[in-house]
């Protein structure tokens, strides 16, 4: 810029700035906010970016200066960072904006899409922990419902790309999943992180988001049971399109996740709702991968391995990649404990011979299953190390044995109430028959 210009341009901006004293002064607040969106404008076509940076600095700062005409300055300053000649100037401009609308709630929403943009920059830069980081400092609580889970997605998805996993955790319940199962959120403003397309239900958009983040939170812990709930309700919000290419892979994710879970009441109302989803039919090689979980047969692993192998495999080629590392040794784990199971249902005592015959295996690992299972009280048996014998009980709850307790104590005082009235009955006719 020559001299002549920038001595122009300080002529039109001390023009101004007189310009919006005055309307400033008189009250009027249209005239101020008018002055400085042109002050702001000016700076702009001049390119005067280190200018444009001071003279916000300045507006912002000067006494009993009106909430409007600030809200609209740092509005019209946001449109130009897209067009900053470089990253330096960028993030210059950012970080002015970011420090004039610090403190100011009726800046809020823009102080959000700043700390965005320039958490953007940072992890373009590969700096994830700064970017996760600066998501950080913002207070989401004065958001709007949208506005807030948008905001805490994004928070969610940094720190779970730097690995940060506790943190991961705390933001993560931060977000109600039962505001996605309501029409409370319906048509309400779009997200201050990015704009949802005009074709899509922007709720629905949020809801996969944070099952999407919450299947890579899980899958860090290996918990195949909420990663198989969290594909369930992605694969709720596609089956509603009429396109298998969309829902089918998810729905595969399900049944395997499904079949990788402990066996528990959650698993097994899970798997019940999966094998009534008519959808299911038209994968049949799954439906019959469920099927035997639920008929209480015992599975053969090295023939459902060889079944399946290919279909194990080919998950990596999908939508969402591969499963998760320990997979393959996992599924194992539950074909094992799923035939021990079904042996305990149907037998109260069996020699670990034949048991290790039917589980295929040695009877160290036998007993090791056995032990693994007893300790996570999956399972109440007993092993008879010397005669071989492993004896299945059931597992009563405590309630049950509480209550059993209680009528076999209620008995006995009955019965002791029963033998002192006999003895005082006794007593009594032994006593008339002396005084006779």
């Amino acid at each position: 810029m020559t001299a002549n210009m920038e001595e122009n341009l300080d002529a039109a901006i001390d023009s101004l700035l007189n310009v919006e004293k005055q309307m400033r002064l008189a009250g009027d607040q249209a005239g101020t906010k008018k002055a400085v969106i042109d002050i702001v404008e000016l700076c702009y076509k001049a390119r005067a970016w280190k200018t444009l940076n001071d003279q916000i600095v300045l507006l912002s700062k000067r006494r009993g200066q009106f909430q409007q005409a600030v809200t609209a300055m740092v509005q019209k300053a946001m449109q130009y960072i897209d067009h900053t000649p470089d990253i330096d100037t960028r993030i210059e401009l950012i970080q002015t904006l970011n420090n004039v609308s610090a403190g100011k709630t009726y800046v809020e929403i823009e102080r959000a899409r700043l700390i965005i943009g320039l958490a953007k920059i940072k992890e373009e830069q590969g700096l994830i922990r700064e970017a996760a980081d600066l998501m950080q400092e913002i207070a989401v609580e004065a958001f709007g419902a949208k506005d807030k889970i948008a905001f805490i997605l994004e928070q969610l998805r940094l720190r779970l790309d730097c690995q940060d996993y506790v943190n991961a955790q705390i933001l993560s319940r931060k977000i109600n999943p039962r505001m996605f199962c309501t029409d409370a959120l319906m048509g309400m403003e779009s997200s201050v992180v990015e704009d949802a397309p005009a074709d899509i239900n922007f709720l629905l958009a949020l809801k996969r988001s944070y099952y999407e983040l919450m299947i890579r939170y899980h899958s860090h812990n290996n918990n195949y049971l909420e990663i198989c709930r969290s594909y369930k309700e992605i694969y709720g919000i596609l089956s509603m399109k009429n396109d298998a290419t969309q829902w089918a892979p998810v729905l595969r994710k399900v049944c395997w996740y499904l079949v990788l879970s402990s066996h528990e009441p959650m698993q097994s109302s899970l798997l019940f709702s999966i094998l009534e989803d008519r959808n299911l039919y038209e994968l049949p090689s799954f439906y019959y991968l469920l099927r035997p979980l639920v008929t209480m047969d015992v599975i053969h692993w090295a023939s459902l391995w060889e079944t399946y192998k290919h279909e194990f495999e080919f998950e990596k080629y999908l939508p969402g990649g591969a499963l998760v590392p320990r997979a393959e040794e996992d599924l194992k784990l539950r074909i094992i404990e799923h035939n021990i199971f079904v042996v305990s249902v149907f037998y109260s005592r069996m020699t670990l011979k034949r048991l290790s015959d039917i589980l295929c295996l040695s009877l160290q690992e036998v007993e090791k299953h056995l032990s693994d299972m007893v300790v996570s009280k999956a399972l109440v048996a007993k092993i008879d190390r010397p005669m071989g014998i492993v004896c299945f009980q059931t597992h009563n709850e405590s309630n049950v044995v509480l209550n059993e307790w209680a009528r076999n104590l209620k008995e006995l005082l009955d019965l002791i109430e029963m033998s002192c009235h006999q003895i005082h009955k006794e007593t009594m006719v032994h006593k008339a028959a002396l005084e006779v």
